[in-house]
Formats: C-alpha cells, structure tokens, sequence
C-alpha cells in the first residue's frame, strides 16, 4: 500500500513515543548553505541510528537518452571511490579510461544494428574483455558493506523508483561518523568501475524479471499504455535498448549533475544529539559543492479519451489489472482516493476481497494502489488473479460493479471510522522502528515538499464525506478513463 499508511496519531504515542501532536516538536530541521536538508529525531531507547539518504531524482527525469541511467546508477555507486574498493587507484584509472575509449567505440558500432562490423566488434568485444580483466585486478569488492558490517550497520541497500533514490543503512549510533564518511566520500569521489560488467548484470535482470516473466512484462506494457506523454511511463530499469547503449561518460554526467547536496535530502533518527549531528554533518557535507537543480517534468499527459485494452498471451495464469488515471500526492482528489483505497482493496475486510474472493470466489488474490509514482498525476490501480474456471472478463465486470456502486450508494459513516481507525493503526506499526519513520521522513519532503504531509493527512482525510467520495468516483472511474491489461493463457479464454 502507497501514502495512506502516513499519518501519525494516537497510537504512536504508544508505539514508538512520538505523537503527532508533538512530531512537528521532535523533528529537527537544517538547511546547509549548499542546499542539503538534513531532518532528526532524537530517540533513545536503544544506541542505534537509521541514516537515510534520498536524492530528489529517479527515472521520471530521465531524457530519452538516459532511461535506465538512475537505477543503473544505485548498482554503480556501490563500488567505491577512489580510496575505497581500489588496492592503488593511480594504476587502476588509466586503465578505466582506456575501457571506456573502448567500451563507447563498441557501443556506437552496435547502435548500427543491421549496418554494424561484425570483425571491428569482434575485436572491441575482446580489447574490452582484456582491458576489464586487468583493471579487475586492482577492484576490492564490496568494501562498503565490510566496512559497514565490521562496525556493526545492518540493512545497507538502496532503491531507485520513478520519483527518487535512496541509500539507507542501521548501525551503532557512536558508528555515525563512520556513515557521514562514507557517504560523503561516495558523494565526492565515487567511481564507476566495472560499469559494463554491471551493464551487462542489469540486463539479465531486466531479461530474468522483466521479459521472461509475464506479469511484470504485462506492468510493464499497460503502464506505458496509460502514458503516452509523461515518462511515468518508462520503466524505472529501462527498456533492454536504452540500457545496452548506456555508457559511462553518460552516467558520470548524470551523478556529478544530480547527485548533489542541493537535490539531497537526510534523515537520521535514533540515539543521537541533534547539535552534534548538526556539527558532524556540516563537517563532512558542508563543503561539497551543490550540483545542478533537477528540473521540473513539463511533460503533461493529454486526457484519456476512450478505454485502452492490452492483451498479453502467454504461457501463464490469467491475471488483470484495470487502471485510471487521477491526481498526484497531496491534491483534495488524492485524499479522496486514499480513502477509496481503503475502502475497496485494504486486507481481508475490504470490499474487494470480501466481494470477489470470498463471497463470489471469482478471484484468488485483490488488491488497489497508486502506481506508478507520486510526485505527478498518476494511477488508481487494480490487480487481481482469476479463480478458475471463473474468467478475466467476469472480474473485470465484478470489479466495474464495485467502482459503480460508490458512485451512487454513500458510504456509511462507521465504514469511514474504521478506515482512520485502521490507518492510524498501520501507521503507528511502521513508524515502530528508527528506518521507517527515516523513510517518511525523506520520502514525503522529496514528493509533497514537506515532512509535514505525515501530520496533515490524516485531519485531511478525515474531512472527506460520503459525497466526496460518490463525486471523486463518479469523475474518475469512467470509460474513456480507463486501461485494462490482461494476460490470456495460450489457448485459453479470456
């Protein structure tokens, strides 16, 4: 489930000691002069600190040029700097630099396709198999996670999405300074090294979870179906071209633009000092140079004007997804929407799984989200498996039924209760723990603008009436506004 599960109340004060009246008290705030915005909270019921980096760019700001280049990116700045993951950097980069001479004259005759030199690629491939072979001498791999595993950090990952990326890491609160070394020597001094090795690892997984599973590759088709315009429509990995001509040049421009105080936003939150953090982050960050500001996506999606259909054949089990496009994070609409959410797709009790899976067993699995990012208009999804023999058409058509009937029957009062009751819940579990409040924290400052959302939204969702959610249906859920993607079974029916 997306941004309904964000609203701090009542129940965190039990759960993790921070009520919502008294968040806005507990964070704290601060700008550096280069840009970067650091947000903590001090908690101290254990010595421990979750550290969350989150960069304000992911896929949606890719040029066409350039698809693929953010998650790329995540895999790459894994492998070090120039101190760290290298035995002697000074050898090590002449020969970067011949594999990149190498790798860009490969990569041009290729985009040839049908008009390529099968002999000129033969020998590149095999200059850059020599020259890779060499420089790999000198790699030490994963010296970030040792380093981090040796002093005790645990959950270090990454995750790039649509809307953002994101470096996170748990560890000993008197390691922090280790952190703010680390990250700050990768944000000055990272090196791409064995960037088409990690090319070519990127494209098996796009073959592995992309092309040779057909759900994902349904996802796929139906989310570039619903936007023609907007690059929501792009995938967050890439289409297998855009990757394959993906160089290293393009990606260190990439990361030297935006990868950079100014488009960055930092929250620790655990045992900490809010002062001496202050103090250590300015002294490992407040001299890094700001980079370029990420523009704004101007691309608007022109309105639907009819029903889109994708059909996808495939040896695999029937599935469905119907979708509508509606407003992004944080409009009046999209309180109604998450209402909605609730209402139909959230768990056992919702109306969905009650409806279609329990009751009339046309459906084994249900469920209703927000796709495919948050920053801009995006989708109101539904997914769901088919029960045998029951088809993809008699879900469809029990699901249209559902979405009708919030258009013309109120929901009850006590339907809505629960629903904040619910939300109030789920969202004083997550923020149990020092990396999920870290994570809304920095997610909802990149998306909404503010950290703040966490406090607003739910008063906001409370204010929303039976009406609203019969008008919010009755505009959104129509004909011409909808896409539906499916998967027919070789030989099967529909």
């Amino acid at each position: 489930m997306r941004h309904i599960l964000l609203i701090v109340f009542l129940l965190v004060l039990t759960v993790t000691g921070i009520h919502a009246a008294t968040l806005e008290e507990k964070v704290v705030e601060h700008t550096m002069k280069n840009g970067m915005k650091l947000l903590m909270v001090e908690r101290h019921t254990s010595p421990t600190v979750s550290a969350w980096i989150r960069f304000r760019v992911g896929s949606v700001d890719e040029r066409s040029d350039e698809r693929g280049i953010a998650h790329l990116l995540e895999h790459m700045l894994f492998k070090g700097t120039t101190t760290l993951g290298t035995k002697d950097f000074a050898a090590e980069k002449p020969i970067l630099d011949s594999i990149e001479v190498t790798a860009r004259a490969l990569t041009a005759e290729k985009a040839k396709r049908e008009k390529s030199d099968t002999v000129t690629i033969a020998a590149l491939e095999k200059q850059l198999a020599k020259l890779e072979a060499e420089a790999s001498k000198y790699v030490i791999k994963d010296e970030f996670f040792e380093l981090y595993s040796k002093n005790g950090g645990t959950g270090y990952n990454a995750f790039t999405s649509r809307d953002g990326t994101t470096y996170l890491i748990s560890l000993p609160s008197n390691k922090l300074e280790l952190w703010a070394a680390i990250e700050s020597d990768r944000l000055q001094n990272a090196v791409l090294r064995e960037f088409y090795t990690e090319r070519s690892v990127v494209m098996e997984e796009r073959r592995r979870s992309y092309d040779a599973d057909p759900e994902s590759k349904l996802w796929e088709t139906f989310v570039a179906a619903s936007f023609l315009t907007h690059p929501y429509g792009q995938p967050t990995i890439g289409w297998m071209s855009d990757i394959e001509n993906l160089t290293r040049t393009k990606a260190e421009q990439f990361f030297h633009n935006y990868y950079a105080p100014n488009n960055a936003i930092v929250a620790i939150v655990g045992d900490i000092n809010t002062k001496e953090t202050i103090a250590l982050v300015e002294r490992y960050f407040g001299t890094i140079k700001p980079g370029k500001a990420v523009p704004p996506v101007t691309a608007l999606e022109p309105k639907q004007s009819g029903e889109r259909r994708i059909e996808l054949v495939a040896e695999a089990e029937p599935t469905m997804m119907m979708g509508f496009h509606k407003p992004g994070i944080a409009t009046p609409d999209d309180y109604v929407f998450d209402v909605i959410s609730m209402i139909l797709g959230s768990g056992r009790t919702s109306r969905f799984y009650k409806k279609l899976v329990i009751e009339a067993q046309v459906a084994t699995e249900i469920g209703a989200f927000d796709a495919p990012g948050s920053r801009y208009p995006n989708l109101f999804v539904i997914s769901a498996n088919p029960r045998a023999p029951h088809t993809v058409k008699e879900v469809e058509d029990a699901i249209q039924a559902e979405l009708d009937l919030l258009k013309t029957t109120p929901v009850a009062e006590r339907d809505l209760q629960r629903i904040l009751n619910k939300i109030e819940y789920e969202e004083a579990r997550r923020m149990g723990t020092n990396g999920g409040l870290a994570r809304n924290l920095t997610e909802y400052e990149a998306t909404t603008g503010s950290w703040r959302y966490m406090t607003e939204n739910r008063a906001k969702i409370a204010k929303v009436t039976p009406a609203d959610i019969q008008r919010v249906a009755a505009a959104y859920f129509t004909r011409e506004n909808r896409t539906v993607g499916f998967i027919t079974k070789k030989g099967g029916d529909k």
